[in-house]
């Protein structure tokens, strides 16, 4: 008899990264960097910042939880870029009360500018001379020159209309970007009111109001690109700015209520750098050919921090800006190595460590509440561990009824003892906001036919795309190994049992296989253990994704039902390095209650689920289609019985 050749358990240790370890590493002396694992997205910015023109501008492609502001204000301040800004003004037009002159001066001489004009219109003509040479030594300002010669010896009164000036924009002070994040035309652009005097619909200069981009004008304007690109006809109006390098009011009022009012248009020269995520990315260069050509440069910020390719030190850098953000009590060596366990979890890679700042600002907080609720000095592990329980059980009360669901055997899930042509496979559900992982048992069934596989989620229409190839895959895999040379007289049926939701994804494509080949070899294979993998044409096992969820959620029931020893989940080798379990599953393994095995083919979840060798198993299932086939040569007793008369 063939001996199994059953995969090795992972230990403990396997399951979990070795924090502690990693704690260990911790610099003595800290300072705050937020910019740490950014680097590929710091070079873009850079160089799209350090080289002028108009076809030079940025999309910075973001992700959740990454403080979009802390990051433009560390890359700006390491960069060489100088703002260039000015003071923007319109002044009375000598010639028309409806269209304002457009005038520059030096940042900050806006207000003096205005004070110095209304005092030349009221200067003698002796001091007027004087006045102007003044003005134009004092703001070296060539549209000032202009005005001023245009102006000659008028005075208010000569002016048409009854305002002389309006300060449009005026940096008192600098600052390293204007953000636009609520995007609409005013906000963006600015605009024009009206007002009705005895009847009379107008506009004058006090009623321009400027928007983010003329205040940026000379500088760095942030805009969030997905709010833009809602509001129809921003996009198109930006582009033509960009491209124009000017920039030009419209008519004021609407379709119903309008006035000829016509500013002169403003120069622009600023930088661009729009925020959103990789989709809308996408869809602007798919659909937009001017994007590329305006926005050349893609600051792609991480949301990972890799260990193995850049040092555990400089990480620890970065958590000393998340410290110091959250404004936290300090951190224990072993909160730290807690710190760490849990920003492995969300990135799901043992050797990597998460970027979001939100989410770690979030549990520091709530874990410096437990502490100073406690009277402690510094947070330690134990407060790091209650604040994750705590969330869990927050957000646990719908996979809580999913689970008693089970255990009340409403859904029924075996955990123990054998049964042929069916299997525990490992799903995860979505479900009011949360995912959690659950078993769910599929069933096949063998009858007489012509080598078919009848899905009857697809069936049903509740099979999605990907669960539907996934089929098909393990369908070609079965043909491959039985039909090669003459068809198969069997066909089978499989089902997700009380599954009343889609199903998709190919993760059970081991499970549905290993459960046909048990119906059709007619070998039980155990209940206690669920398997997830999915298979391609050659029985090869790979990876997928939430393997933490699913393992935890069978471990739930397991442990509530009473940890066996034979209970135990088979998972991929290509999850090992996702594997990031909690401390409950890490003792269970290690107590020998509850076993976790990695496999690389489907051959060796067959025999661990059969305890059958795999040739023994196919040997029968061959056995079973001869057998068929030999009884399909012989007459049948009608043709017998009309062969006899």
């Amino acid at each position: 008899m063939t001996k199994l050749a059953i995969p090795s358990k992972l230990t403990a240790q396997a399951l979990m990264p070795d924090t502690q370890m990693l704690a260990s590493q911790r610099p003595d002396k800290l300072e705050s960097r937020p910019l740490v694992g950014q680097q590929r997205a710091v070079t873009a910015l850079k160089q799209s910042l350090q080289i002028p023109g108009r076809y030079a501008h940025a999309y910075i492609s973001t992700v959740a939880g990454v403080r979009t502001t802390d990051f433009l204000k560390a890359v700006i301040g390491q960069c060489e870029f100088q703002p260039q800004y000015v003071d923007w003004l319109y002044l009375a037009n000598p010639d028309s009360a409806h269209r304002p002159v457009c005038v520059q001066v030096p940042a900050g001489n806006a207000g003096t500018v205005v004070e110095e004009l209304v005092a030349l219109l009221g200067a003698t003509a002796d001091e007027r001379t004087q006045r102007q040479q003044a003005m134009i030594q004092a703001h070296q300002s060539d549209s000032l020159t202009n005005y001023l010669t245009r102006l000659g010896n008028l005075t208010f009164a000569d002016l048409p209309g009854d305002e002389l000036a309006n300060v449009i924009v005026a940096h008192e002070s600098t600052q390293p970007y204007y953000l636009c994040d609520r995007v609409t035309e005013a906000s963006l652009f600015g605009s024009i009111r009206l007002q009705s005097v005895q009847g009379t619909i107008s506009s004058n200069l006090h009623l321009i109001e400027p928007g983010a981009l003329l205040r940026a004008n000379g500088g760095i304007l942030v805009i969030d690109a997905e709010e833009l690109l809602r509001q129809e006809g921003l996009w198109r109006r930006l582009k033509h700015v960009l491209k124009t390098s000017e920039f030009h009011w419209p008519q004021p009022g609407d379709g119903s209520i309008a006035a000829y009012y016509e500013p002169q248009p403003i120069p622009v020269r600023l930088k661009v750098l729009l925020l959103g995520d990789r989709d809308i990315y996408a869809q602007l260069r798919e659909l937009d050919r001017d994007f590329d050509n305006l926005f050349p440069y893609l600051a792609d910020i991480a949301g990972h921090y890799s260990i193995t390719q850049q040092p555990i030190a400089d990480y620890f850098h970065y958590l000393y800006y998340v410290w110091q953000e959250a404004n936290v009590l300090p951190l224990t060596d072993a909160a730290y190595a807690e710190l760490l366990v849990f920003a492995a979890r969300i990135t799901d890679y043992q050797h990597e460590l998460s970027l979001d700042s939100i989410a770690l600002m979030q549990l520091l907080r709530e874990a410096n509440s437990l502490a100073l609720a406690a009277k402690l000095e510094r947070i330690d592990a134990d407060q790091i561990q209650q604040s994750l329980l705590q969330s869990r059980h927050r957000s646990g009360y719908i996979a809580e009824l999913s689970r008693r669901a089970i255990l009340e055997e409403q859904v029924y899930i075996a955990t123990s003892g054998s049964a042929v042509g069916q299997v525990n496979g490992l799903t995860v559900i979505s479900a009011g906001g949360t995912e959690f992982g659950e078993p769910s048992r599929i069933t096949a069934t063998v009858h007489y036919g012509d080598g078919d596989i009848i899905d009857i989620e697809r069936k049903s229409e509740l099979s999605g795309n990907i669960h539907t190839k996934g089929v098909m895959i393990l369908t070609a895999y079965i043909a491959n190994l039985f039909a090669r040379n003459e068809p198969m007289s069997l066909s089978a049926t499989i089902v997700f049992e009380q599954s009343y939701h889609e199903v998709d994804g190919d993760s059970a494509s081991m499970a549905e296989l290993c459960c046909l080949l048990s119906a059709l070899a007619d070998i039980p294979l155990q209940q206690g253990l669920a398997s997830t993998g999915a298979v391609d044409q050659f029985g090869r096992v790979q990876a997928i994704g939430a393997v933490n969820e699913k393992i935890e959620g069978y471990f739930e029931v397991c442990k509530a039902r009473g940890l066996t020893g034979q209970q135990g989940v088979i998972i991929p080798t290509a999850n090992l390095s996702q594997l990031n379990l909690s401390r409950d599953i890490a003792r269970a393994v290690e107590a020998n209650e509850f076993q976790i095995y990695a496999v690389g083919h489907v051959s060796e979840a067959l025999e661990l689920l059969s305890q059958t060798p795999e040739q023994e198993v196919f040997d029968r299932i061959r056995d079973r289609l001869h057998q068929l086939h030999r009884q399909e040569g012989q007459p049948s007793f009608w043709q017998r019985l009309t062969k006899r008369d």
